[in-house]
Order: C-alpha cells, then sequence, then structure tokens
C-alpha cells in the first residue's frame, strides 16, 4: 500500500446536485421547482408553520386558560432548610452563598415545612404565615426587603 492506493473513506458526503445544467442532469428545465405556483417564483419564501393552505398546527391547537403575566415566580426555601445556610443573620447573599438559592434576579420565599432548633434573623422578599410563626416562636426575626 502506497501515498498514491489512499482514498478518502465512504460516507456522509454525496455530489451536491447540478440544477439548470440540462435535461441529461434530471434537474435541467425548470431546475427543480415545477411549473408554476409559488414555489417556482424568483424571491419565493414560505411561512413560518406553513402547511400548504392547511389551517396551521399552532392554529389548530386550543387556546385555554389565562396566563397572568404579573405573576411573581419565587424561589422558595423551607424553614428546616435554614440551618444549613450557616450563621444567625440568613439574607439572601447567604442564601445563595450556601446553595440553597440559585438566582439573584428571582424573589425569594420563605415557606413553613419543617422546624427549627435555633433562632435566626432572616431577610427574604417573602414569607408564609407559618413560616413566620415558626420562626418568631424559635426567637428569631423575620425582615421583609
Amino acid at each position: 500500500m502506497g501515498l498514491e492506493n489512499l482514498r478518502r473513506p465512504g460516507g456522509p458526503r454525496k455530489a451536491r446536485k447540478r440544477i439548470g445544467r440540462g435535461q441529461g442532469s434530471g434537474t435541467g428545465g425548470t431546475s427543480g421547482a415545477g411549473h408554476k405556483g409559488a414555489h417556482s417564483r424568483s424571491g419565493f419564501k414560505r411561512k413560518k408553520g406553513f402547511e400548504g393552505g392547511q389551517m396551521p398546527l399552532q392554529r389548530r391547537v386550543p387556546k385555554v386558560g389565562f396566563t397572568n403575566i404579573f405573576r411573581v415566580e419565587y424561589q422558595v426555601v423551607n424553614v428546616r432548610d435554614l440551618e444549613r445556610a450557616g450563621g444567625k443573620e440568613i439574607t439572601l447573599d447567604t442564601l445563595i452563598a450556601s446553595g440553597l438559592v440559585r438566582n439573584m434576579n428571582k424573589p425569594v420565599k420563605i415557606l413553613g415545612t419543617g422546624d427549627l432548633t435555633e433562632a435566626y434573623n432572616v431577610s427574604a422578599n417573602a414569607f408564609s404565615k407559618s413560616a413566620v410563626e415558626k420562626i418568631e416562636a424559635a426567637g428569631g426575626k423575620t425582615t421583609t426587603v
């Protein structure tokens, strides 16, 4: 075997179609665009979602319900997880540093699942009633930011 015998391995590379190069090529004459109609015209662009005149899928699917554009989506932290934050003062920064909250741009809400063994001063964007009761029962304070 020598360099003169090396060949490119067979695979996914196909020879390109040579369009509009005579009838013998198979794509001569109309260059694969067929006769008449929008597709045969120059500058033709199919609209996104166009299905040949059939009612497009995005218009066939029923639109149900109501989406409240003013909805506030909170990142939730339970009372039982506050001990993992470390320290007696728990702020948004300490929640992010401890990994309980990931996104600084979304507000944080403390929920009341679990129990506290120590007193914490917690500041967050929102608290549930049960969370406030449990934090204050343990001797801590809640501050809404």
